[in-house]
Order: C-alpha cells, then structure tokens, then sequence
C-alpha cells in the first residue's frame, strides 16, 4: 500500500510540472472564426427541425498572461434556428424561429496540448416568432407573436487543434441551444 501512495505522489507531481508546461493556444491577436450545428434545444420533443440551430461567431484576442497561460477575447455571435409542429391527426399546426446576435467575452486557459479551452458571457438581441394557426373551420384560434428583446448567456467551450489553423469546437451552455459542434479556423 505504501508503494502504491509514493507511486501515486509521483505520479501527480510529474502531471503537474507537465500541465505547467502547456503552452497558451489562444493569445493577444489571435483571430477565430467557428461555425457550429445545435444539438438539443429547449423546445419540445414533438416539434421538428425545419432548419437545424446554426451558429457563427468570430473572436479576437485582447490580452495574455493573466494567470500565467490566460487570454480574455470579445466577438460577436449570431444563431438561428426554426422548429415546426403540427397536431395529431388535426389541421393544426404551429412554427417557432429564434435569432441571436450580439457581442461576447472569453476567459481562455490551457489544460492541454492543442486544446482551447474557454467560459464566457453573451449579451445581445434576441428575437423570438411564435405562430399558431388551425386551418379547421373557425379562425378564431390562429394567433402570431413576435418578442425581441435583450438576453444573457454564458457558455463554456473547447476548441481542439487539429492542425496550426483548424479545430474541432464544441460550446455548453445555454444560447441558440444547449450544445453547438463545429468548426473552428484561426486566420
């Protein structure tokens, strides 16, 4: 048991002076453009996709060295998406459409090799379209809303370097959706 302790001590030590030796992947002037497919949604199970949740957003590197390896980033982000649904058997159908746009901040810092990782905020427009329509024989019930208003997210993300220029990227939180995979291209 005591063999295994000392190995273990090793063991986490030598991990330690190597995570301390990851270099930084985001930096002061570095400029990322990602494009990202939504997975999940807060809409309904029944509804379904008439445009998948898309996402585009651009950063830039501001500052480096905070914390030794850290970087701080604003851009802009804009999503989409559009989900339709119609009822059992019956004429009634309702369509809902979602638009974000707006700037956003990033705390970067290494973990490993080739790997970005980063937690943000976002605060921007939203733009919410809901309709309801029943093509039965009564009109009364059809209905249509539009909101637009400011909204906050936060977001945490990983952008895996597949080369000097190219990444897979992967974001949680909660905007467009729960979850965007994608791509990511350093210019």
């Amino acid at each position: 048991m005591k063999k295994f302790l000392i190995i273990l001590l090793i063991s986490s030590f030598s991990f330690a002076v190597k995570a301390q030796e990851v270099a930084p992947v985001f930096v002061k002037g570095d400029k990322v453009a990602n494009i990202g497919i939504g997975l999940g949604s807060g809409l309904s199970s029944y509804y379904k996709m008439s445009i998948p949740p898309i996402s585009l957003s651009a950063e830039y590197g501001i500052m480096d060295n905070i914390l030794e390896k850290g970087s701080v980033g604003v851009g802009a982000y804009l999503g989409f998406s559009s989900y339709k649904f119609s009822g059992w058997g019956s004429n009634y159908s309702s369509r809902t459409s979602r638009v974000y746009i707006g700037p956003r901040g990033s705390f970067h810092y290494p973990l490993i090799d080739k790997l970005d990782t980063y937690a943000g905020l976002s605060i921007g427009f939203h733009y919410y379209s809901w309709s309801y329509e029943d093509d039965g024989i009564d009109d009364f019930y059809d209905y249509n809303n539009n909101d637009l208003g400011v909204y906050s997210y936060w977001f945490i993300g990983a952008r895996y370097y597949l080369t000097d220029n190219l990444a897979a990227m992967a974001e949680l939180g909660y905007g467009i959706t729960y979850l965007n995979i994608g791509i990511s291209i350093k210019l």
